[in-house]
């Protein structure tokens, strides 16, 4: 049998690296890591389930939409509110789809220190599919049991001329090849000479080549990655969601699991594109934080100070960030429209955000002025 697939080399699964080209990656990774935890015992407590929640949230549904599944937002949002002790929000009906991802996302990570077994990845697959009979999804699949005897092939292209990407090992002695790997899981979690985001990317390579199920077996993955980098950093807490990047680059993401899945049992590209991406989400979850600290800070120092309705909204606009917040500061025409007061009235009430120090000036004049918050300083955290 000619050798194309990574599994059918003859060392399979001795995978290998080479660790100077990984070493400034991957501490890049661990301060940013260190960072981020660092940076999360400084939220409240009820800030930190808000962000924890917005963190599981993104997670569950970017996972889904790499397969291109489209989640109902506010459903997973409260089946995950919930589990958190949050306030539910009005009008959000709880579906069992909901229901079975957030209890898979909980699994994996309240439960970081109990072993990962073939019966508990089966009960994490039939959370993956509560209803078929529903409609959701357009094949029937073997629901908690591995898959059938039929190739497992990931295509493109037309039917008469597919592309193959990706074939799984065969379904015999796949049994076998998945205790192989739930064994290296369970014994590499006290290898003190494998980094645990090391382990994390392996994890996630290994098991999504073994791609033991009809379906499910990317975010599967995904799951086995969370819980992974849970265990590496000894909590249960998520503050950010490594789908989410791998999603920004879903294209990259396929393109390096199919030219290392066809190469040899030297991982090292792969386990790049992995620490890359998670220095991405750590990043990202760093500047969301940061966010939330200065929102803190910014209202410590003024809370004394006498503001109306319409000035909070838009300090809190300019404050929360994100595709809405006018990140390259507020016009006089901009804070009339978001606060809907008159013309007289904008001018006024900017006069006085900056005379309170709640706003400052940017450069520039007359009627292209604009105006972005003024920071506190650090100390009062």
């Amino acid at each position: 049998m000619a050798t194309l697939w990574i599994w059918q080399q003859p060392d399979w699964p001795d995978f290998n690296w080479q660790t100077e080209r990984l070493a400034s990656l991957l501490r890049e990774c661990v301060q940013a890591q260190g960072q981020l935890m660092g940076m999360a015992g400084s939220v409240s407590k009820s800030l930190s389930a808000q962000t924890e929640l917005d963190a599981l949230l993104q997670n569950i549904v970017t996972s889904s939409a790499i397969e291109g599944e489209q989640l109902n937002v506010g459903s997973v949002r409260s089946s995950l509110a919930r589990r958190l002790g949050l306030e539910l929000l009005d009008g959000d009906k709880v579906s069992q789809r909901s229901e079975g991802l957030a209890q898979l996302m909980f699994d994996a990570t309240r439960r970081l220190s109990e072993p990962l077994t073939t019966d508990r990845l089966l009960e994490w697959h039939g959370w993956l599919f509560p209803n078929q009979d529903e409609g959701l999804f357009s094949r029937p699949i073997n629901v908690g049991e591995l898959r059938g005897d039929e190739p497992m092939q990931v295509v493109s292209g037309r039917i008469d001329r597919p592309t193959v990407h990706f074939e799984a090992p065969p379904r015999q002695g796949l049994e076998r090849q998945l205790e192989q790997f739930l064994e290296w899981f369970e014994t590499s979690q006290s290898q003190s000479t494998l980094d645990p985001l090391l382990r994390a990317g392996i994890a996630h390579f290994w098991f999504v080549t073994l791609h033991p199920f009809d379906d499910g077996n990317g975010r599967l993955t995904r799951t086995i990655t969370d819980l992974a980098l849970a265990q590496g950093e000894a909590q249960a807490i998520r503050f950010y969601a490594m789908s989410a990047s791998i999603l920004d680059d879903r294209a990259g993401y396929y393109r390096i699991l199919e030219s290392s899945q066809k190469a040899t049992l030297d991982i090292t590209a792969w386990l790049m594109w992995f620490l890359q991406t998670l220095l991405q989400s750590l990043q990202q979850a760093i500047a969301r934080i940061e966010s939330v600290l200065g929102k803190t800070r910014f209202w410590q120092a003024h809370r004394t100070s006498e503001l109306s309705t319409e000035q909070i909204k838009v300090l809190n606009r300019l404050l929360d960030g994100g595709e809405r917040s006018f990140e390259h500061g507020i016009s006089a025409a901009q804070y009339q429209s978001v606060a809907k007061v008159s013309k007289a009235t904008a001018t006024r009430h900017l006069a006085e955000l900056l005379e309170k120090g709640c706003l400052q000036r940017l450069p520039g004049g007359g009627r292209s002025t604009r105006y972005q918050i003024a920071y506190p300083d650090r100390a009062l955290n």
